[in-house]
């Protein structure tokens, strides 16, 4: 079994908008990815040269040469969800023909590339712009489909063909989007035509007949004249593949009844074995998986791989799974329709340069045919998981806390075991307690939220205060050294002294102005000096859906009330939405992350500001007085908004109001 890679390269067109995924993941711009492929141990990639940004030579002769340098063969593919240049579309009868003839150039300029897809999911491109015209050209009925579909077969065989005068041993490595349909037995007809449907990129290109050609128009005999068998079957099959059909849901059903539908239950799904084997028995081709991808969080998304992997392994014929995407995928969740929101791949390309997560830890051993280890694995994805999570735990200390409870609860709904361990349990500072603690749970790893967190009240407390925060903090950082733990432990913006005004990066000084920010400070360098492995987590000014306490919810409370909100209308910071710091935090110690790190919601404000954002959100009507800094016991910086040398991780802080207003508890 073969390790493929794919880099996510779809260029579509929405209207007049093209929604470039490379120039998006910076992958037109940076050739070293190429060389990040090869330490893995990738051999074989899916690679572009698109027909709708191929005006210079330049790009992809650099690339595919260093591609050829690397020993790394390339399935070259030139239309990626695409409707070609500006000049055509999917609907131009003379489509076929222009794509022949970029393939033929392509090909003359390459002749060493054996592999090629020059239509990439024919099917689901076909469906996504003219059935139910989310993309270019915008169709919606069922002749423009058809066209659609048979215009772009018609391109993959006269592009073979001009390749194959080329290159007489050029191979068709043909993808398409597999799923299965599953219905009520009301709807049970509409599946079993839905579920023939999904066959028609394999079965004309084959020769073959399908019973819903000729309800599309589709001239299935040119293709019995013309076929065109794949060498290769690419099969994409996606967690959201295995749809239910149901007349109890809303929606516009096929004009003959009304019905929606949703991913399937996992009660019903039967997945990517059951499907890879239906390919097999349908067509005896070879197969190769082209895209294994979950947009999800990081144990999902090794759990997704590893189900497909050994899937592959279980199904004759098989010969390669390909990682989707190698630098992530940009706005699949609207669709590819405009937005930009982004789910990490093998690397994150939210750094620069990209940051391997633990995906490239786990496709460097499948690369090399080594079974890939890792705790989080032990327990089944969401998409099989019917019980409690199994395998080592995570202990997480501080129970009673905001972000203590806020790590149990993700922790109880990723499938990650965990004890979320109150202070009788395990005493942080108290080494002979954190000693039996850890023996007893035999963690994988342990996350601290455990610490003193009253500002003003450490600075006639500081005893106290040390204790907790700093010595704790060590005393955790020295057992997990000794047991080679990971260690997440959290800081905050109040080791800065706020006398910038462009946000804090995690190399900037630290220069705390009180107690309480000295006992993080010193924390950080003592953790980090006991366990250069630990993950060190700046963060700054909380809030989350089911913290009663925190500034923004009060502050909505007294506004909802009829109240009038004096808030602090000077000093900035960079209030941060308790799941997006959990979620990024378990995410990175996932991948093996270590040192420092700011994890804050991108933007900065004051905390009047914070209140009219989260009165806009809400509703209520904003009564908020900024007023200017008030004197604290402990003295605040005036600044404090964090960014990141690293990557900036955590979504915009306007969106996590939003969904902060939507998932509070009232």
């Amino acid at each position: 079994m073969e390790l493929w890679a794919g880099i996510e390269c779809t260029l579509n067109r929405v209207g007049d908008r093209w929604l470039d995924q490379l120039a998006l993941s910076g992958h037109d711009r940076r050739l070293s990815d190429l060389d990040e492929l090869a330490a893995v141990g990738v051999r074989t990639v899916r690679y572009p040269v698109l027909w709708e940004r191929t005006d210079d030579w330049s790009w992809p002769d650099e690339r595919l040469g260093r591609l050829r340098e690397l020993g790394i063969r390339p399935i070259v593919g030139l239309v990626h969800h695409g409707s070609g240049p500006a000049d055509t579309s999917l609907l131009d009868p003379e489509f076929p023909q222009k794509l022949g003839a970029y393939a033929r150039r392509v090909a003359a300029r390459y002749p060493w590339v054996t592999d090629w897809t020059p239509v990439n999911e024919p099917l689901t491109t076909a469906r996504f712009s003219a059935l139910y015209g989310h993309w270019y050209p915008h169709a919606r009925d069922d002749r423009s489909f058809g066209r659609a579909l048979e215009n772009e077969l018609r391109a993959v065989v006269l592009a073979m063909r001009a390749v194959r005068d080329v290159n007489p041993h050029a191979r068709l490595v043909q993808t398409e989007d597999i799923g299965r349909i599953h219905a009520t037995p009301r709807l049970a007809y509409q599946a079993a035509f839905d579920n023939e449907r999904r066959w028609l990129t394999y079965d004309l290109l084959c020769g073959r007949s399908n019973a819903t050609a000729r309800h599309y128009g589709i001239d299935a005999a040119w293709f019995a004249a013309n076929p065109c068998p794949p060498d290769v079957l690419g099969v994409n099959h996606y967690l959201s593949g295995e749809r239910l059909l149901d007349e109890s849901l809303p929606g516009p059903g096929n004009g003959r009844e009304p019905y929606g539908d949703e991913m399937v239950p996992n009660e019903l799904r039967v997945g990517p074995e059951a499907i890879l084997r239906d390919v097999r028995e349908r067509y005896g081709l070879p197969i190769a998986v082209t895209e294994a991808h979950n947009c999800c969080t990081r144990e999902e998304q090794l759990r997704w791989l590893d189900d497909v992997w050994h899937a592959a392994h279980a199904v004759e014929g098989v010969k390669a799974v390909t990682v989707w995407s190698w630098l992530g995928v940009y706005g699949w969740d609207t669709l590819a329709t405009g937005g930009e929101t982004y789910g990490s791949g093998v690397y994150d390309a939210r750094s620069d340069p990209p940051r391997p997560t633990a995906l490239a830890a786990m496709s460097r051993d499948l690369s090399a045919d080594r079974a890939h280890r890792h705790p989080v694995l032990e327990s089944p994805g969401w998409w099989r998981r019917g019980g409690c999570a199994v395998g080592p735990p995570l202990v997480v200390t501080g129970a009673t806390g905001t972000l203590g409870r806020a790590v149990g609860d993700a922790s109880e709904g990723r499938g990650l075991a965990y004890r979320l361990l109150r202070r009788e349990e395990l005493e942080i500072a108290d080494e002979a307690s954190v000693a039996h603690a850890l023996d007893r749970h035999r963690p994988w790893a342990v996350v601290n939220t455990a610490g003193y967190v009253r500002v003003d009240d450490a600075e006639e407390d500081a005893a106290r205060c040390f204790r907790e925060n700093r010595d704790g903090a060590r005393v955790l950082a020295e057992a997990c050294a000794e047991r080679g733990l990971p260690l997440v432990t959290f800081s905050s913006d109040l080791v800065f002294d706020g006398r910038r005004a462009v946000p804090y990066v995690e190399d900037d000084a630290a220069a705390p102005l009180n107690v309480y920010g000295r006992s993080k400070a010193e924390a950080e360098r003592l953790v980090l000096d006991a366990w250069p492995a630990a993950l060190v987590v700046r963060t700054s000014a909380f809030f989350g859906p089911s913290d009663r306490w925190n500034f923004l919810t009060v502050a909505l409370q007294r506004m909802a009330a009829g109240e009038t909100v004096d808030a602090d209308g000077e000093s900035i910071v960079s209030p941060t939405y308790v799941p997006d710091l959990v979620r990024a935090s378990l995410d990175l110690l996932i991948d093996g992350e270590r040192g420092v790190w700011h994890l804050a919601n991108a933007g900065e404000t004051t905390w009047a500001g914070l209140a009219r954002l989260g009165a806009d959100a809400t509703g209520v009507s904003p009564r908020v007085r900024p007023t200017r800094p008030p004197s604290l016991r402990a003295a605040r910086p005036r600044y404090s908004a964090l960014g990141s040398a690293r990557a900036l991780l955590l979504p915009e802080l306007e969106d996590a109001v939003a969904r902060y207003a939507r998932e509070r508890v009232a």
